[in-house]
This record gives structure tokens, C-alpha cells and sequence, in this order.
């Protein structure tokens, strides 16, 4: 009874949350003063009924009734309005009218969505994709497991891959749960005995081993068994008498394992091959396994030819995996799992399997599951197999499970299912551990949950903060930020390698590695998302910046660095979002202005017309520079309004190449990197680009709020999610723009909290798009 009422006070509190203090409606003479003078004198003159320039008649929104009418149109007014896209350049700018009807509109609209009745929207019952799947099984079972190399690729929707309308269910999809809950199983309780280790070789003289650099060689691994392996990296050759040591270094995966010393100069024994053994853990699947030498300063001026030469050099020029072994220590995974002795009897059986199903479902479990579970080790035990087996069998079931596959909402009352509802304390928690940590709530999430406390505002704000210092919060840099800022893309780009020899996947690391370490020291410190646009200082290690021509920076440990330049700042100028923006060959003026226009201001451009050419890729930066041929493009009228967004904001960016290097010339041509907006801000460098978007950092916040929410959610949002949207953005711009803050106010947001039941779907009213199976 009392967590009944608590559920009624809370829903109460959240719907009063949500509606803002109505004002009075406006007078079609309030809407006359705003609009008249404006429409008549300036917008008229190319929106007339006459022409209509773009299909926008101005004749049509000359009454108050239009506000209603046609919301959708006033949105895009006042999105033109806003980005000073309207009026054109060559139209006088009445600034003040501008202003007024912007005030206006901002107020008339808001007063709109407020008088609406509060609407939370309703998310499609959905699955984990793959990270969540990941991650969820490392947290579940202490066991790594890439759903990423064995389920098909998630669809997308909005922008994410957790968008519960395209996280559909194949066929070859649910064989793959079930091959995989078969496998998991079996390798979490670690049943069979490991066989003798076996000795594989990879050597540039077989050719089965890439030389990634002069230094660097890589080879991708398949490992059977969860076990432990020796690395044998093996240096054929010799250098001069008197040759100082290096470092040689060890990585599995793009992650640094160890270094150590290794001398370079002649060994007292004929043979100058050596050998450096590493001894690592593995677990099953494929693995990225890469040796070579860092800060090795005798290669630089050494000919190309005698790289490899061993009279000349001594290099990485072999990589021997030997295993599987042992380990003395106890396999985590079983530690997790077996919490008491199953040999014991029934009751350490069923303490095992509700823990597991608790875990497992998110939620508490009741005894008849908890019997359900045992039957499986009944089954199993009375073929002749030992409980351990029942064990993994019971564990394969789980793992097929819809409570561990979906993230499963229940609708609420069913006497009025179109009702708004806070969600319960236990889907709270997942809701809230999937944002943050892309995984399922911890034993301290999950318990504060079980027993309906986790709603209480203080409570959930002390989750929240707790969450984010841990380090599996890295997941919002590697999933939110990785599909908002797109360097996930960067594992499909292909730089043309005679046109950028440097491309090598140790740089592509890197360059993914600085925007995840930038987002998450932004969001570990709250600092504003000004940063975004703007800052002083970047992650790098010795690769990235030799790449950005920064000296002082060495070995291939990442950390803070001061940017002393102006040349860079925010993401903008960092190589992973210039990478991603370009085409093989060169840069994209039009892919980089639609990236800032899409990612940064929340205003994309339309799809462009179907018959519109293509640029003359030969005379691009030979015979014309490449603002000269999109001149030449921009001659059509169809294209001409978009590309005077698009196109001042990908030029500010063309001191970049398409790999990020900073340059001022581009084949035979100076960068011009000057460029002036549709409101008539312009600039000429990077620099004063990046400080004419800072002035927008209002349209930055939105478009920001937009996207995690989107993330947050798994849906898309729709027109009731405005008045959170807004409010969420108010606050954030109180608060100094903190990225923390913007998580916690998207997690005290109506829509986050709350769930609307589906409404009950007649002939008339076909189902909606959002609507749960």
C-alpha cells in the first residue's frame, strides 16, 4: 500500500513537473504586431502567393489560427529565423522585427506545447543490441564476449543503434542467441579441460605477418580457449656498435600491454636473432595482437631498403603464440557464478540460479522461476551429467530468455492505458544503467531498486553521480558519442593510401581514442559543452601528435595535453570527426558543413535534388581550386539555398586535410578558409569559426539534448517531447552547460521516468509507429 501511494505522489509530481505556468493566449492584434510588418515588407517579396520561392507561401501564416494550423511550418520559420538563414543576403535585415518574432514565436509556440496535456510517449518493447549484449555478459558472468563478430549489425534509427522501432528480431538473429547461450555457458563454468598447448608462428618472411610501419608489425589471432598465452615476438638483424636500446611494445587489441627495453647492438653469439617472450591472457575469439619498436629514432634515417636488411637493422620481424596454459588463479567467471558449492544439494542450487535469474532478468525473481531453472539441472543430473552441467544448461536458458533479451516495461493500469505512469523502481534501473553504462544495473542499483527506493529524487541523484564516476560510464563516449560524433565510421573509411601513406590503423586508434577520452573527461568533470565547439587542450600520445605536428609528446600512453596553437580546438578540429567527413581522396566541403549543420546546430539540410552533378574530381585543387568548382555547383537554384549554409561552414574547415592534418596549401592552391554565414557572421580561419559557433552554443545545447535524450530514450523524439527539450535546455544554460547536468536532467525528465500504456487499437486508429508489440 505505501509504495502504491509513493507511485501516485510521484506520478503526480512528475505530471506537475511537466506543465509549465500557462500565460494567457494571445490576441490575433498581439499576433498582427509580431508578424504584419515583417511578412509584408521583407518575406513577401520572394514568398508571395505569385512565387513562393521553395514552396513557402507567407500568405498562409497570416492569421493566428495558423499557429495551430500548421505547427510544423512555424517551426521551420522560426529555425530560419533563429540561424539568420532568413531573410536572404541582398534582403534588408530589420533586426528588431527579426527579434520580435522570435520572442514571439518562442513564447506562443511553448505556451502551445504547455497547454497540451503532459505526455511522456511510449518506447517499442526492445532488445539489446550489440554493446549492450557485451557488456551486459562481462558484467553478468565476468566473461568477454564479442556480440560485435558474431550477431549481424543493428539497424539504426534516429541516429543509434538502441532505437527500440528498428531492434527487430531475424531468424538468423535468434539461431545466433542460441548458439551463443550454448557457447557463454559452457565457457563461463569452464567445463572442459584445456588441451596442450600448441605453437603458431607468424613471420614477415612467411608473409602471414603485416608490417603496419617500419617499426610495427601486426597479425589478427584466432584464440580458442579462455586461457593464458605466451606472445614470442621475434628480432632478426643487427645495428652498428654503440646503438642505444629501444622500446619494444606489446599490444592486444589496440590496448598497450607492456614495454620493456631490448638491445639493438651486436650480441656476443653469431646469431643476432633474439627473441622477447610476453605472457598474457586471452580470451576466446579473434584478437588484433601487434609488437614493434616506439620512439625509435634510428629508423628515421635509415634508407627504406635496408629496413628490413639484417646487416643493417633490427627489427620486429616475428610474432609466436604458445598456449593454451592454465592459471593458477580461479577463472573469475566460475567465481561469479558459483557462489557455494552445487555438489552440496538443492538449496546452494537455488541460491545460485536466483542470483543468476535476478542478475540476469534486472528485476527480483519468484520461487516458481527459481524451480523452473532447477528442472533443467534435474534433467541434466538424472542423464548421468553433474550439476555443474546443470548448471550451464539451466544458464543457457536465461540467456534465451525475453527477461534477458528485452528491456521489458509494463503498461499500467489497464482500466485506462492511455494514461501517463511512472515507470517502476526496477525499469528505472535498467532505464538508467543502460544510458549510462550501455550494461545492466550493478547489485547496489538494483537492490536500492528491488526495494522502491531508487525513484526518491535524492536517492536517484546519488545513483546518477555514483554512476558516472564509475569507469564503465566510458560507454557514453564509446556508443552516445561514438554514433553522435560518427567516428564509429572510422573502422569503414579507406584513405587513399598513395595520397595518405601515414593512414595505418595504430593512427586510426588513436585518433577514436583522443574523442573518447576528450568527451569523457568533459562528462567526468562537468564540464560545459562549450568545450565541444572550443577548447585548449586534447588527449594525444606520440602517434597523434607527430600527426598534428606537436612536439613534445612521447610514447603511446595517452594523456592531457595544452593546445599552445590556435589552430585546434573542440572536435571539430580533431582528426577522427575530419576523417569521417571527407572522402578518400580529398576533403568534402559539403560532407563537413552537413556534419556541423547535423551534429552541432541540430539543423540538417535537406537530401539533396537527384539530378544535381557531380564535382570535376580532376580539376579540384589542379585546375580550379576547390571553392572555385563549388562556386560552379552552387549555380543551380535548387542547390544555391542549402549550400549558403552548408558551405561557409565545411570551407572554415579546409585547413584540414581528409586525415586532419593542418595545412595552408592544398596541391597547388592557398586554403582559403573564409567564410560568411546566411546571418552575415563571417571568419578566415578555424579559430574564428569556432568562436562564431561558440555564439551559438543555445542551438548547440538544443541539438545536444535532442540526441542523448534520442539515446537515452531508444526512441525518436516526437512533438510532445518539446516542452522537455526545452526545459531540459533552460536549465542546462542556468547551470553553466555542464555535461553531467544534462544527464541528470534527462534522467529527471518526464519521458525518461514515465511510460504512456498503449492506447487500444480500433479500425480507425491503426497502431502507431512507437507502439510496443
Amino acid at each position: 500500500m505505501i509504495r502504491r501511494a509513493c507511485a501516485r505522489v510521484g506520478a503526480a509530481l512528475l505530471l506537475a513537473g511537466a506543465a509549465q505556468a500557462r500565460a494567457a493566449a494571445p490576441s490575433e492584434a498581439d499576433f498582427q504586431a509580431a508578424t504584419r510588418s515583417l511578412f509584408e515588407e521583407t518575406c513577401s517579396q520572394c514568398h508571395g502567393p505569385a512565387d513562393a520561392d521553395g514552396g513557402f507561401d507567407v500568405t498562409r501564416y497570416a492569421t493566428l489560427a495558423s499557429l495551430a494550423a500548421d505547427r510544423e511550418g512555424w517551426e521551420r520559420i522560426l529555425q530560419k529565423l533563429r540561424s539568420g538563414e532568413m531573410p536572404p543576403s541582398g534582403v534588408e535585415r530589420r533586426q528588431d522585427r527579426i527579434d520580435a518574432l522570435v520572442r514571439f514565436l518562442e513564447t506562443e509556440l511553448a505556451r502551445a506545447d504547455d497547454s497540451a496535456p503532459p505526455d511522456s510517449g511510449r518506447v517499442t518493447l526492445r532488445r539489446l543490441n550489440r554493446a549492450e549484449y557485451t557488456n551486459t555478459i562481462r558484467d553478468l558472468l565476468a566473461l568477454e564476449f564479442r556480440a560485435d563478430e558474431t550477431f549481424p549489425a543493428d539497424d539504426t534509427g534516429d541516429g543509434f543503434d538502441n532505437i527500440g522501432d528498428v531492434l527487430t528480431v531475424s531468424p538468423i538473429l535468434m539461431e545466433k542467441y542460441l548458439t551463443a547461450a550454448e557457447h557463454i555457458a559452457r565457457r563461463a563454468l569452464a567445463i572442459e579441460p584445456l588441451p596442450k598447448p600448441i605453437k603458431i608462428e607468424y613471420a614477415i618472411k612467411f608473409e602471414n605477418l603485416r608490417k603496419v610501419d617500419a617499426s610495427t608489425v601486426e597479425v589478427t589471432h584466432h584464440v580458442d580457449y579462455d586461457a593464458e598465452y605466451d606472445l614470442i615476438v621475434g628480432m632478426p638483424g643487427v645495428r652498428p656498435a654503440g646503438s642505444k636500446p629501444v622500446t619494444l611494445a606489446l599490444w592486444v587489441d589496440g590496448a598497450l600491454v607492456s614495454t620493456r627495453q631490448v638491445e639493438t647492438a651486436p650480441p656476443p653469439g653469431p646469431d643476432p636473432y633474439s627473441e622477447q617472450s610476453f605472457h598474457v591472457a586471452l580470451t576466446e575469439g579473434d584478437h588484433r595482437l601487434r609488437a614493434g619498436f616506439v620512439r625509435d629514432e634510428f629508423i628515421q634515417s635509415l634508407p627504406v631498403a635496408s629496413l628490413y636488411e639484417r646487416k643493417a637493422n633490427k627489427y620486429a620481424g616475428a610474432l609466436t603464440v604458445v598456449g593454451p596454459f592454465g592459471s593458477k588463479q580461479p577463472k573469475a567467471s566460475r567465481q561469479r557464478v558459483l557462489t557455494c558449492d552445487p555438489k552440496s544439494g538443492a538449496a546452494c542450487l537455488e541460491r545460485i540460479l536466483g542470483n543468476l535469474a535476478r542478475r540476469a532478468y534486472r528485476r527480483s525473481v519468484t520461487p516458481a522461476e527459481v524451480r523452473e531453472l532447477t528442472q533443467f539441472v534435474d534433467l541434466v543430473t538424472a542423464d548421468g551429467g553433474s550439476s555443474e552441467q546443470g548448471l550451464a544448461l539451466a544458464l543457457q536458458a536465461m540467456l534465451t530468455s525475453p527477461h534477458f533479451l528485452f528491456h521489458v516495461e509494463r503498461d499500467g493500469s489497464a482500466a485506462d492505458p492511455s494514461q501517463v505512469h511512472p515507470i517502476s523502481d526496477v525499469e528505472l534501473a535498467s532505464r538508467l544503467s543502460y544510458f549510462i553504462w550501455s550494461s545492466m544495473p550493478d547489485d547496489e542499483l538494483l537492490t536500492l531498486a528491488i526495494r522502491g527506493q531508487l525513484s526518491a529524487p535524492a536517492a536517484l541523484d546519488t545513483q546518477v553521480k555514483r554512476m558516472l564516476r564509475d569507469p564503465k560510464a566510458a560507454a557514453l563516449g564509446e556508443n552516445f558519442a561514438g554514433q553522435w560524433l560518427e567516428i564509429r565510421n572510422l573502422d569503414a573509411i579507406r584513405p587513399d593510401p598513395d595520397a595518405f601513406p601515414t593512414w595505418g590503423p595504430e593512427l586510426r586508434d588513436a585518433m577514436r581514442t583522443e574523442t573518447e577520452l576528450f568527451f569523457g573527461s568533459i562528462l567526468r568533470n562537468n564540464a560545459s559543452i562549450r568545450d565541444f565547439i572550443d577548447s585548449k587542450y586534447t588527449f594525444l600520445n606520440e602517434r597523434l601528435a607527430e600527426h598534428y605536428g606537436i612536439a613534445g609528446v612521447r610514447g603511446p600512453e595517452f594523456r592531457r595535453v595544452a593546445l599552445a596553437k590556435s589552430e585546434r580546438g573542440g572536435v571539430l578540429s580533431q582528426a577522427s570527426v575530419l576523417a569521417v567527413s571527407s572522402y578518400p581522396t580529398r576533403t568534402s566541403v559539403v560532407l563537413r558543413g552537413k556534419y556541423v549543420l547535423q551534429n552541432i546546430l541540430g539543423a540538417p539540410p535537406p537530401p539533396p535534388p537527384p539530378d544535381v552533378p557531380a564535382l570535376d574530381e580532376r580539376a579540384v585543387a589542379t585546375s580550379a581550386s576547390l571553392r572555385e568548382q563549388m562556386a560552379l555547383h552552387r549555380e543551380s537554384g535548387t542547390c544555391s539555398s542549402c549550400h549558403a549554409r552548408m558551405d561557409p561552414l565545411g570551407f572554415g574547415l579546409e585547413n584540414f586535410d581528409a586525415i586532419g592534418r593542418f595545412r595552408m596549401q592544398d596541391g597547388g592552391a592557398r586554403v582559403d578558409a573564409s567564410g560568411t554565414l546566411p546571418s552575415g557572421e563571417s571568419f578566415a580561419t578555424p579559430a574564428e569559426m569556432r568562436r562564431v559557433l561558440g555564439g551559438m552554443l543555445p542551438e548547440f545545447a538544443r541539438c545536444l539534448t535532442e540526441k542523448m535524450l534520442t539515446y537515452a530514450l531508444g526512441r525518436g523524439l516526437e512533438p510532445y517531447d518539446r516542452p522537455t527539450v526545452r526545459a531540459i535546455t533552460q536549465r542546462l544554460a542556468a547551470s553553466g552547460y555542464g555535461l553531467q547536468t544534462l544527464v541528470r536532467e534527462i534522467v529527471k525528465s518526464l519521458p525518461f521516468r514515465a511510460r504512456r500504456a498503449e492506447a487500444p487499437r480500433t479500425a480507425e486508429a491503426p497502431r502507431s509507429a512507437n507502439a510496443a508489440p
